[in-house]
């Protein structure tokens, strides 16, 4: 295979005579424009496949609110004075409510251990997901692409889960869940980068949705299969979740089509006119062949495993959009993952009250795919933030048992707000960037948000004492950080670059 894309020509549009005077101007985005711009079964089909993983990515992520519960207890003698604190009882003197093998805490006798050990699974996930997406960020945009990354990450974060159904201790645990999170670092953003990068700019917003809806409905489920388990052994939740994980990873691999635009900046001429064929419209494939005339497009130097990272730290326009957006994806983040730990101290059963967080996401997704032909992302994402931060910082004013009605609509609208935000901002990072960048900067947004994510645990505790210290720092986080982003441009409607020098001329002119 020609591995010089230079000598390589685009694909033959269909043209009048004036229009051939022209092949010259011809962009590789002019070329999707045409053979792809018209939203085809098969990229609908293609785009739902890779969007699936964000399903088995929501079950890996919230998993551990039903595996590594503390369960109810109760005194076999309820006269007892130290009923209320079950380290100060002797082990005849009390007994779990449901079977010790229910959760990994009751498990192996963790309850005494402290919120260190007990939260040593959580934060080794997260702290997982940190490293992987640092690792792993750039192997998308280098020489192994998005699909084989897609199915590898996938692979050994469900491979990670079923070696965790048989973890001996809370050691092993905690190191399964830590690979869990490296492997699952990048399975997002290969796939929100994958499914737009097979469609025309009209699609490339419904498309990425699809992404949101498919970790949404993984949220929902894992209630259902937790409450199915209800029981029986926490080992089978994680065999549940990550053995169908591992056969759609295969089927990922041998079904799914490579992007076509990765494969042209790669100089995969052939795979690419093939993938071209495969997802064009049936109309339309038979008559797409190579232009034997000399067009090319003038393409950056072939990356490297963090040349990508390099070139997004070395120029300066990227190295502004990426700090921005990292910015805002780490104020929203907290919002995103401290507000589920707040609510989940309503007095509601753990299923339900897991639902209903869940529930209020559909929304969020549901808008953002109407809509997000529609939306101007940067003024979007800050007036959702603004909303969200006022919303939160609502919630430390409105306190007390006879507000509780105003203070929980507030904790909803601000939730539902920052997850909307949050969708819009991954759309808008992947229009900001090229196409040889592309996945590592959505992957550094995303891997942003887990910070927050990490942080906002403490915060949640510190807001028990002083409701200012979590949902007052979520709310000033949320305002100041989205208002960062009036120095971005506006992407909407907009052709997506593939190349460095191609954002730089654009951006240049922009200037001009």
């Amino acid at each position: 295979m020609d591995q010089h894309p230079e000598k390589n020509p685009l694909l033959v549009l269909p043209t009048t005579n004036d229009e051939t005077k022209n092949r010259t101007n011809r962009s590789l985005d002019d070329t999707i424009e045409v053979w792809l711009g018209r939203f085809s079964w098969a990229q609908f089909l293609q785009a739902t496949l890779a969007n699936l993983a964000w399903v088995f990515d929501a079950h890996q992520t919230f998993i551990t609110v039903f595996t590594d519960l503390v369960p109810t207890w109760h005194c076999n003698d309820t006269s007892s004075s130290l009923c209320n604190n079950v380290c100060e009882l002797p082990k005849e003197a009390w007994a779990w409510d449901a079977p010790p093998q229910t959760s990994v805490v009751s498990e192996w006798g963790l309850q005494c251990a402290g919120a260190v050990i007990t939260g040593l699974p959580a934060t080794s996930y997260f702290l997982g997901c940190l490293v992987g997406g640092l690792a792993l960020s750039t192997f998308a945009d280098a020489s192994i692409g998005r699909k084989k990354m897609l199915a590898f990450s996938c692979l050994v974060m469900n491979v990670a889960a079923v070696l965790t159904a048989a973890a001996p201790n809370v050691w092993v645990y905690s190191s399964l869940r830590f690979l869990t999170g490296f492997a699952r670092a990048t399975i997002g953003t290969c796939a929100l980068v994958l499914s737009t990068e097979i469609v025309g700019r009209r699609w490339r917003g419904q498309v990425g949705i699809i992404g949101f809806v498919c970790f949404t409905f993984g949220f929902l489920s894992l209630p259902g299969m937790a409450y199915f388990n209800s029981g029986s052994s926490w080992r089978y939740l994680y065999l549940w979740t990550g053995i169908p994980g591992i056969i759609y990873s295969v089927i990922v691999y041998l079904v799914a089509p490579e992007s076509p635009r990765w494969l042209y900046v790669r100089g995969k001429i052939q795979d690419f006119v093939e993938t071209i064929k495969t997802l064009a419209p049936p109309e339309t494939r038979n008559t797409i062949f190579l232009d034997n005339q000399d067009q090319v497009l003038e393409l950056d130097e072939q990356m490297d495993l963090y040349s990508a990272l390099k070139v997004l730290i070395s120029k300066g326009w990227a190295l502004r959009r990426l700090l921005t957006v990292t910015w805002v994806a780490l104020g929203i983040g907290l919002v995103y993952y401290g507000i589920p730990l707040g609510v989940g101290e309503m007095p509601l059963n753990l299923y339900l009250s897991t639902t209903l967080n869940a529930v209020s996401e559909l929304p969020a997704s549901l808008v953002t795919l109407l809509l997000i032909d529609k939306l101007k992302r940067r003024g979007w994402v800050a007036g959702l933030g603004v909303v969200s931060g006022v919303c939160n910082l609502g919630c430390v004013v409105f306190v007390g048992e006879e507000l509780k009605a105003v203070q929980i609509g507030l904790e909803i609208v601000a939730f539902f707000t920052a997850c909307t935000a949050f969708n819009i901002l991954l759309i808008y990072t992947l229009e900001l960037f090229p196409t040889c960048v592309r996945n590592s900067a959505v992957a550094m947004a995303r891997q942003a948000m887990v910070v927050g994510g990490a942080i906002s645990p403490l915060l949640v505790a510190l807001g028990r004492e002083n409701r200012f210290y979590s949902y007052g720092v979520f709310g000033l986080a949320s305002v100041l950080c989205c208002l960062f982003l009036v120095s971005l441009p506006e992407t909407l409607g907009r052709d997506l670059c593939d190349t460095i020098d191609e954002e730089e001329s654009k951006e240049n002119g922009n200037r001009v």
